[in-house]
């Protein structure tokens, strides 16, 4: 398994037109990618989006989704293009919607500027989109290419894909300890585990994420404000299991009494798409055990505990069983300070209610 380290920087269709994976990887998708990185944390509920065009002369033309009701990655490109879009080649990270929400459809917006190819990363799982905007494409003429970087870009927008697919956001389980597993000191103290750097990040974490989670456990222990503060972008919706207690300083927040996937199914409905969830211990563990966690976020400091007192990342009985633990793997290992951010996603668990 091949691990990527590196510094961070600021369905319907699928086999009528199945994605290839051993097409050229062309500087101009890996621009779109980059665009689509940059408004990451404000185009929510919508998917971010990058959008590439290449003129005949070679000139090329940069676009990214703006915030919801603005312009999609498409248009952008297209109005910085003009007249020179006529004969070009479009690279988009995700397939050209084809209906009419805030905005007009970018496939029809392709067609009208002349566009001769557009190269597409993957189709749109969104039911109203879900392969008709590379028919409306191909009908017109216009050549369409399917599967450049579609790993990348599936990775990048996996959250939107999951929300699209499921109808519930995407739950990001955020933790944070000692090399050897430690949360916090015997006492309680816990606070600063990890550097600036690392705490900066979970701080973007927050801007990328539509709703954040905790326990009232949490609020009444350590009174976080769950807000963004190291870094520009919109603190999000504040929602704590259990009881709020009177001049908290999460508050405004919501509160949440009873089942968690009673929750998440209302969220998707509203629109989330990330739910960031930082803790308890408790929390931490009832949603790792459920299987609702789709990726993990552990921030390790170059700290040790040097015993078995200090609590740990999960509250909560451990799997009885080597054979039960929760396997997966690295998707990506990145040097922040002298912490470590690691991104894990875990293996997909057998579907308990199925006897085939």
């Amino acid at each position: 398994m091949r691990v990527r380290v590196r510094q961070r920087s600021f369905a319907r269709r699928a086999s009528v037109y199945p994605e290839r994976t051993d097409v050229d990887d062309h500087p101009e998708m890996r621009q779109a990618i980059d665009a689509a990185a940059t408004v990451r944390a404000a185009t929510s509920p919508n998917p971010w989006v990058g959008c590439v065009i290449r003129s005949l002369d070679g000139t090329t033309f940069t676009g990214a989704t703006e915030p919801p009701g603005g312009r999609h990655a498409e248009i952008v490109a297209l109005d910085l293009a003009g007249d020179a879009a006529r004969g070009a080649t479009a690279w988009v990270t995700l397939e050209p919607c084809s209906h009419t929400g805030r905005t007009g459809p970018c496939a029809d917006a392709l067609i009208e500027a002349g566009v001769a190819r557009v190269v597409v990363a993957i189709g749109d799982p969104d039911p109203n989109v879900s392969g008709r905007g590379i028919d409306r494409l191909r009908a017109a003429g216009i050549e369409v290419a399917v599967g450049e970087a579609a790993d990348r870009v599936r990775a990048q927008l996996a959250p939107y894909l999951h929300h699209r697919r499921t109808g519930r956001p995407w739950v990001l389980l955020k933790l944070a300890a000692t090399v050897d597993g430690a949360t916090a000191a015997p006492d309680g103290t816990s606070r600063w585990i990890t550097g600036p750097e690392a705490r900066a990040d979970a701080h973007r974490l927050r801007a990328e994420s539509d709703a954040v989670l905790v326990g009232a456990g949490t609020v009444r222990t350590d009174d976080p404000a769950l807000t963004v503060r190291h870094v520009e972008g919109t603190d999000p919706r504040r929602i704590v299991l259990g009881s709020i207690p009177p001049g908290a300083k999460v508050l405004p927040a919501e509160e949440h009494h009873g089942p968690v996937p009673e929750l998440l199914d209302r969220l998707g409905a509203e629109g989330v798409v990330q739910l960031l969830v930082e803790g308890g211990a408790t929390v931490a563990h009832d949603l790792h055990r459920a299987g609702l966690v789709d990726q993990y976020v552990v921030y390790l400091a170059p700290v040790l505990a040097g015993g078995r007192d200090a609590p740990g990342l999960f509250e909560g009985p451990a799997a009885p069983t080597i054979g039960a633990f929760t396997r997966g793997r690295f998707a990506e290992v990145t040097p922040l300070g002298a912490d470590l951010r690691l991104d894990l996603r875990a293996d997909p668990r057998p579907d308990p209610t199925r006897t085939d």
